[in-house]
């Protein structure tokens, strides 16, 4: 997401390298390239007006700073616009003062509401909430079915009394279970449309009279762009939610919606899906977005979705395997399937700064190169795989790995040979030892006597000035 809009912003930062200072004139047209960028982003006009002219006027009222050059102080200005624009902070669900907190969810139908209650029971389950899930969706075909699938997938209970019940009921004895159980978070799932119709908005409005709920939730689309924060706008208008649930995330969506909503209809993103697994609904944090959308990365979202993942026993055991060189096939294939669970190679490359340039065909190759080493890995023997020696020194063996991979011997032989390159490096890396990095680890690596700048050889500089001085001259 957002690659397409981060392309359009460096091209407007690139208007502003090499000047001395921002004025009027020179952030004129990286000003263009912005606007270019959000209308291309499809977000909304009204929105795209207000964000041009705030950024103008704190461009032009910004004092130089000292070592900061203009298009570095233009992109931090942007950064903060960006950030105003979505919210500025995280909006956490509200909570009642007794249990059970209710969680009313709405939306069209096809934006994935259903999912999004299950992937929001999931969230709240992680925290150590206890949660129920309320079918009231008695008209689409299996959507009762659906929510039941999913509630049993994530170990959390479904209340339900079929199609035939009246759905006002059905919310209004769900929660009443859910206090009579001692629940956290009830959250109910509620019936969509095609479209925005009387009958429906008449429903959600008997259910919220019927339950009064803490949270109404809008699940929206981000596929849809600006109609997004338009359509939040005549939810809240007519039965009044508390936030939005962006879906789709992942996908190709040009990010409109994500800056757009918060602006238009005045209500917070709380949510964003980023992927079809029930696992994949993040918190809405501005901030971060908006270091996504400059191209920063972002590191906080990759280190909380690690903590989730990964067990701190088995980081310290892991650890210990890379300093001792005792990392095999086994632990990479862990790690490997590991990293797939935090969700795809080119989501999670693209949070960390710098990787962000990364082109689809270059994250393409390296998840190829992942699965191409696992069918490899899973065609060794368990000996194999602890001890990679063992097919180092055995043509044989490698032959036969290669042909329960569907793969060649040298492409064996080329995954046992970088492998070993890998485990010597991480040994080296952690022994401070890693050649042609001196110091770095505070080891005894270090760079030869021979070479410029150890102990009292000339540097490059150095020798430049001495060959001056004997008159040869510039180099």
């Amino acid at each position: 997401m957002f690659d397409a809009l981060a392309e359009r912003l460096e091209s407007a930062w690139k208007k502003l390298r090499g000047q001395d200072k921002i004025s009027s004139a020179n952030i004129k047209e990286a000003l263009q390239e912005v606007r270019r960028a959000l209308l291309e982003a499809d977000v909304n006009l009204q929105v795209v007006k207000s964000f041009i002219a705030e950024v103008e006027t704190k461009a032009q009222g910004a004092e130089v700073i000292a070592g900061i050059r203009p298009a570095q102080q233009f992109i931090k200005i942007v950064y903060d616009e960006l950030v105003r624009v979505m919210g500025e902070t995280n909006v956490p669900l509200i909570e009642a003062d007794t249990p059970p907190s209710i969680v009313l969810m709405a939306g069209l139908q096809g934006t994935g509401k259903t999912t999004a209650a299950a992937k929001l029971a999931l969230h709240l389950r992680k925290q150590n909430q206890t949660a129920l899930l309320v079918a009231t969706d008695v008209y689409r075909p299996a959507a009762i079915d659906q929510l039941v699938t999913l509630g049993e997938q994530i170990g959390v209970p479904v209340f339900q009394l079929g199609t035939d019940a009246d759905p006002v009921e059905i919310a209004r004895q769900g929660v009443a279970r859910g206090k009579a159980e001692g629940i956290h978070t009830v959250i109910i799932d509620t019936a969509g449309r095609l479209q925005i119709d009387q009958d429906m908005m008449a429903e959600l409005a008997q259910i919220k009279v019927a339950v009064q709920p803490q949270e109404v939730l809008l699940v929206v689309d981000a596929m849809t762009g600006q109609e997004a924060a338009s359509l939040t706008r005549t939810f809240h208008d007519q039965i009044g939610i508390t936030g939005a649930i962006l879906t789709k995330m992942d996908g190709d969506t040009r990010g409109g919606a994500a800056l757009s909503v918060r602006q238009i209809s005045g209500q917070p993103i709380k949510f964003v899906g980023v992927g079809e697994k029930v696992e994949a609904l993040q918190p809405f944090y501005p901030e971060r977005m908006a270091s996504r959308i400059l191209g920063m990365g972002d590191v906080l979202t990759l280190v909380e979705k690690a903590q989730e993942e990964i067990n701190i026993e088995d980081a310290a055991e892991m650890q210990e395997k890379m300093m001792s060189a005792k990392f095999d096939f086994t632990d990479f294939l862990k790690q490997t399937r590991l990293l797939k669970n935090m969700g795809s190679l080119g989501g999670l490359l693209k949070m960390i700064p710098g990787m962000g340039k990364l082109s689809d065909d270059q994250l393409r190759k390296g998840e190829k190169e992942l699965k191409r080493a696992e069918a490899m890995i899973n065609s060794m023997t368990p000996q194999e795989r602890r001890d990679p020696d063992v097919l180092a020194g055995s043509p044989s063996r490698r032959r036969r790995v290669a042909k329960g991979a569907g793969y060649t011997e040298s492409d064996v032989t080329k995954l046992v040979t970088d492998f070993n390159k890998m485990r010597s490096l991480m040994q080296q890396m952690s022994q401070g030892n890693l050649p042609g990095m001196p110091g770095m680890f505070g080891g005894g690596g270090g760079r030869p006597p021979n070479q410029p700048g150890w102990r009292g050889q000339p540097t490059a500089g150095k020798k430049k000035k001495e060959k001056k001085k004997k008159g040869f001259g510039d180099l």
